[in-house]
C-alpha cells in the first residue's frame, strides 16, 4: 500500500484515532479518506474503514457491499490482500442482519483464501 497516498494516511491516522479510543476523531478521518479517494482503490479502502462507524447492521452491510464492489473494479494485484478482510466483514454483516446462509457464503469464499471464520467465544 502507498504511504504516500493521502487515503492511506487518513486511515492509518483513522487506526491510531481508533486504538487511542477517539471514536469520533476516527470515524471523521475514514470519512475524509472516503471524500479523499481518487480510484477504485483507494475508494475499497476507504470504505472498508467507514463500515467500522456506522450506526447499524444495515449502513455496515451496506458499506462493506461498496467496499468488495470496488476492490472487485481494481486490476491489479494492490486489493488481492483485502479480500479475506471484505469477505469475512461482509460475512458478520449478513450474520448480523439475521442472514445466515449468505453469510457463510462469504465465510467459505475467506477460508478459501487461507481465513477461516472464527466465531467469538463467549
Amino acid at each position: 500500500m502507498n504511504s504516500d497516498s493521502r487515503v492511506v494516511q487518513l486511515c492509518i491516522a483513522g487506526a491510531q484515532a481508533e486504538f487511542d479510543r477517539r471514536r469520533d476523531d476516527a470515524a471523521r478521518l475514514y470519512a475524509a479518506a472516503w471524500d479523499a479517494a481518487t480510484d477504485d482503490f483507494e475508494a475499497c479502502v476507504a470504505a472498508h474503514y467507514v463500515a467500522r462507524f456506522q450506526p447499524d447492521a444495515q449502513a455496515t452491510l451496506h458499506w462493506n457491499k461498496v467496499a468488495l464492489a470496488r476492490a472487485e473494479a481494481v486490476n491489479d494485484e494492490r486489493v488481492q490482500p483485502f479480500f479475506p478482510s471484505l469477505y469475512l466483514n461482509l460475512g458478520q454483516s449478513y450474520e448480523e442482519m439475521g442472514q445466515p446462509i449468505v453469510a457463510q457464503q462469504y465465510y467459505t469464499l475467506a477460508a478459501a483464501l487461507g481465513f477461516p471464520h472464527q466465531p467469538d467465544r463467549e
